[in-house]
């Protein structure tokens, strides 16, 4: 059980504290509620854009990285296509660095040309290097095209078109920002050796005279229920053949979600899973075979991707695969096997909660989907998944209208 005390400052911000007297560190995480899901669909990337800006300096503080250092911190960030999450780890006793660093480039950033082009020129290179200059790189940008014909989801989150970010102003990065970068609609959690007195002090030290700032409510468009299979096919200067299958599946908070991802370690968590025992050790159809979920919290996808071994064709490849989603539909699952993937994921969880940083971004992320406090039953919700659940769930999510299969060839 991860306790933690709450409070919510005037000015909107959440800010939770959870204490861990097992290290002398601190961690201090703040999850904003924006992600590629929130961008102009002619303007993409810009939350991704935002990870890097962030740490180039604030309108008080030109260095960000510079005072974090000299108090023996450390620091990093990551965009999704929900949220943008930042967060450092200090000692504790230094943790109001961290409350001077991170408001004031809440308050604002020190905007200007210099910084927009250096930071546009990273993210530009990084783009290249991730989707144009890497093997199979526009792999998953595509399928997500394939089953997203209306929702933002349909863009990765590094944005559309490397366009989009060679052509950004300043006027449009700053319009961004102060749309969406604010306390109020942002979550800020504090763990590790601290005291919730302390920090709820320094909050509304720091945090509290930020100006309020109007966020717009999220109106997106939803996905229409796919109704025929998507099929698509490439050519790229690639080593060999790979095959791509995408699922539509529920959002983030919905039962079907935590069933979902255990039918992904079913067929693909560990050598004795289905996928790899039966295709890949003992008819050795692939060199690589993986399932998983995209973990969105809007409606996501359950996706599959494997490289066929040299004398099997696509076709092929993608047979048996349909063949093992169409045995977990009509025979389920056994007891033992549920079991089995039901202890890995709770000694995963375990061991991930025994780390002070992990404990902040979890609870930082939960509290952003509406209630911190749905840490604590991520494993009771995985342990009431049911054999018949498993088999309910698959028999709704693989079937041939819902699928999206695009062929990745090797250009002979």
């Amino acid at each position: 059980m991860i306790q933690f005390d709450k409070i919510v400052l005037e000015n909107g911000l959440k800010v939770l504290v959870h204490r861990d007297t097992t290290t002398p560190l601190a961690a201090l995480n703040i999850c904003y509620d924006v992600g590629s899901r929130d961008e102009d669909p002619n303007l993409t990337g810009f939350a991704h854009l935002f990870e890097h800006l962030m740490f180039g300096g604030s309108v008080n503080i030109p260095s960000y990285d510079e005072p974090l250092q000299q108090v023996g911190g450390d620091n990093n960030a990551f965009t999704s296509n929900d949220i943008t999450n930042y967060y450092l780890t200090l000692p504790s006793e230094n943790i109001e660095t961290g409350f001077w660093l991170e408001s004031d480039r809440m308050l604002e950033l020190a905007f200007s040309e210099k910084s927009l082009e250096v930071q546009r020129n990273v993210v530009i290179e990084e783009f290249k290097q991730r989707y144009l200059n890497q093997p199979y790189g526009d792999a998953w940008p595509k399928i997500r095209k394939m089953a997203y014909q209306v929702h933002p989801y349909s863009w990765p989150t590094i944005g559309k078109d490397i366009s989009h970010i060679e052509n950004a102003t300043l006027y449009q990065v700053k319009e961004f920002f102060y749309r969406h970068y604010a306390h109020n609609n942002a979550v800020l959690v504090a763990t590790g050796n601290v005291d919730s007195d302390q920090i709820f002090q320094l909050a509304e030290k720091w945090f509290g005279p930020i100006p309020y700032r109007e966020v717009p409510l999220r109106n997106l468009p939803q996905e229409p229920v796919q109704k025929e299979l998507r099929f698509e096919e490439m050519e790229r200067d690639v080593p060999i053949d790979s095959l791509y299958m995408a699922y539509h599946m529920s959002d983030r908070l919905a039962p079907e979600y935590y069933t979902a991802d255990l039918i992904s370690d079913i067929l693909s968590n560990g050598h004795s899973s289905r996928l790899y025992r039966r295709l890949v050790i003992d008819k050795q159809m692939f060199s690589e075979l993986d399932a998983f979920i995209s973990g969105d919290n809007d409606p996501g996808l359950f996706m599959i991707s494997g490289k066929p071994a040299n004398g099997f064709s696509l076709d092929q490849a993608k047979e048996a695969i349909l063949n093992e989603l169409q045995q977990l539909c009509e025979e389920g699952v056994e007891s033992n096997e549920l079991e089995k993937v039901k202890n890995k994921f709770e000694a995963t969880l375990v061991y991930t909660n025994m780390s002070y940083l992990n404990k902040a971004m979890g609870l930082a992320n939960f509290e952003n989907l509406g209630d911190a406090s749905q840490i604590n039953n991520q494993a009771d919700r995985y342990r009431a998944i049911t054999p018949e659940r498993i088999r309910e769930t698959a028999q709704k999510l693989f079937t041939p209208e819902n699928s999206s299969i695009l062929y990745y060839r090797a250009r002979k």
